[in-house]
């Protein structure tokens, strides 16, 4: 199972990252980004505190461990800026938090994540088929997501990313232990939302692609 969207006591999760990592471990993650809650007030703090963890968890656990952030509630003119000032303190992959229907999240979100090019939008609610070909086009990937709630646009997402070809990951958005998910109940999700097996193994490789991508960054980063 590889994971891109999850949460640490240094936003709204129950975990530290290493018992985050540990627990994702052993239920057999092959890797996992860790991508708090931010604004303008605390990217650069929750980056440098998983930047003091981040190279002890890679070399003594089975994970690639990637350090991220979600981009959350920002007013969207202001979003695309921050996604960049994010990449610029170290996030390797920056989520942004979509327009879910469970949160007032502010209309013009989604749009905003998609022309700022973050790497994932997560959980984008009732997007439009316009902002999934932009998705598309820009290279942002659309989350599928197994939390509760955000979940229940799932098949919507799928439709429309099925329809006009938009890249698609599956991920927890896990803020406690038990939403950790090992990775055939992720296929369980990726078909319970409209996707074939054959659908959800892009997905997976879609993450694959994104890890990749991340951990290049991460070795410019530490110079390594």
């Amino acid at each position: 199972m590889i994971d891109l969207h999850t949460h640490t006591i240094f936003s709204d999760g129950a975990l530290i990252p290493s018992e985050l990592v540990r627990r994702a471990e052993s239920i057999g993650y092959r890797a996992i980004a860790i991508t708090d809650h931010v604004d303008y007030s605390n990217y650069r703090f929750v980056l440098e505190r998983l930047y003091e963890t981040v190279e002890v968890l890679n070399e003594y656990t089975s994970l690639d461990v990637l350090p991220g952030v979600e981009i959350t509630h920002v007013p969207p003119v202001k979003i695309p800026e921050l996604i960049a000032l994010c990449r610029e303190a170290g996030a390797t992959i920056v989520v942004v938090h979509g327009e879910t229907v469970v949160e007032p999240v502010a209309p013009g979100t989604n749009r905003a994540a998609i022309e700022g090019k973050a790497d994932i939008l997560a959980h984008p609610g009732l997007i439009t088929e316009e902002e999934v070909r932009l998705a598309a086009e820009n290279g942002v990937f659309l989350e599928v997501t197994a939390r509760k709630g955000h979940n229940i646009t799932n098949g919507h997402v799928v439709r429309l990313a099925k329809k006009v070809g938009a890249p698609l990951v599956i991920n927890t958005d896990a803020h406690s232990p038990s939403d950790l998910i090992a990775r055939g109940f992720a296929i369980k999700v990726g078909v319970g939302a409209g996707l074939t097996v054959q659908e959800v193994e892009e997905c997976f490789a879609n993450s694959e692609r994104l890890v990749g991508r991340a951990k290049d960054r991460l070795k410019k980063i530490l110079g390594t």
